[in-house]
């Protein structure tokens, strides 16, 4: 899997609308949707804080792993 499918699934998985995550990170909703939809990446720290909010870690949120 991709990580934009990876945070839209851990997102739903836990719950959250894509406002809270953006809330959480920062950033304009618009801007968070954009890393779900592939358009945009998220910065390292954007990707540190989310491994942190689902409790997974970075080489499974960028797809490179099965979760732990």
């Amino acid at each position: 899997m991709e990580i934009k499918e990876i945070l839209k699934e851990e997102r739903k998985k836990h719950g959250y609308t894509q406002q809270k995550i953006a809330d959480y990170l920062n950033l304009a909703r618009g801007s968070y949707a954009k890393y779900e939809t592939g358009a945009n990446f998220p910065t390292t720290e954007n990707i540190l804080k989310l491994a942190e909010l689902y409790k997974v870690s970075t080489d499974y949120l960028l797809g490179r792993y099965k979760k732990q």
